[in-house]
C-alpha cells in the first residue's frame, strides 16, 4: 500500500482570499515504510506573501522570484501523488489550497477522500489534548528541535513519523533510514 505524507506552505491563510501555495513537500511510504522517494518544490505564487506567513515559514518573495509557477509543476506533483492516499495534518487546509490551484488551471480537483487527516485522527485519539504537529512530536518523542520555522518537506517528514506511530507503523525504521542517509552524505 502506497501513501504520501504531504505538507504545503502558502502565502496566507485562505485560498478564497487569493492566497497560493509556495512550497510542497511530500514523501512516499510503502506498506508503512519510507521508500526514500521525495518531492520538494518551491513555487512562485505570482503574488505577495503576507508578513504573518513569512513569520511562520521564512519564505520570501525574493526567494521565490525565479521559481516555477504552479502550472509548470502541476504534472510533476500529480504524477508523484497519483491516486494514492495523502497523509496530511489538517487536510482541509492543504487540500483547499491544492484544489484551488488545480481549479485555476481547469484541472480536476483531488477528492477529500484521497486524504488521511492526522489532525482528525489525533483529536479522536487524544480528546482535549493539543493536536498540532509540535504537540504530537512531543507526545511521540520525535525530535523536532531542528524545526525553527515551518517547511513543507521537513513537516512532511515529521508528519510521516507521527502518522506511523499513531497507526502502529514502523517509525523507528524511518529514523534509521534518516541516520543512514545522513551518514552516506557525510562520506
Amino acid at each position: 500500500m502506497r501513501e504520501i505524507a504531504l505538507d504545503t506552505e502558502t502565502t496566507g491563510i485562505s485560498p478564497r482570499d487569493g492566497h497560493r501555495i509556495i512550497e510542497i513537500g511530500a514523501l512516499e511510504l510503502m506498506h508503512h515504510l519510507p521508500t526514500g522517494r521525495k518531492l520538494h518544490l518551491y513555487i512562485n505564487p505570482e503574488r505577495e506573501i503576507d508578513d504573518g506567513a513569512v513569520a511562520v515559514h521564512g519564505i520570501t518573495n525574493n526567494f521565490l522570484a525565479d521559481k516555477p509557477v504552479f502550472a509548470d509543476i502541476v504534472d510533476e506533483f500529480l504524477g508523484f501523488v497519483g491516486d494514492d492516499p495523502m497523509v496530511i495534518h489538517n487536510a482541509s487546509f492543504d487540500m483547499g489550497f491544492i484544489n484551488a490551484e488545480l481549479k485555476r488551471l481547469d484541472r480536476s480537483v483531488l477528492p477529500m477522500a484521497q486524504s488521511i487527516d492526522t489532525l482528525m485522527m489525533a483529536r479522536k485519539k487524544f480528546p482535549g489534548a493539543q493536536a498540532n504537529l509540535d504537540a504530537l512530536c512531543r507526545r511521540y518523542e520525535i525530535d523536532n528541535g531542528h524545526r525553527d520555522l515551518h517547511g513543507a518537506l521537513l513537516d512532511a517528514e515529521l508528519l510521516a513519523q507521527v502518522y506511523l506511530l499513531m497507526t502502529g507503523g514502523q517509525a523507528q525504521l524511518f529514523q534509521t533510514e534518516q541516520s543512514t542517509q545522513a551518514a552516506v552524505q557525510q562520506e
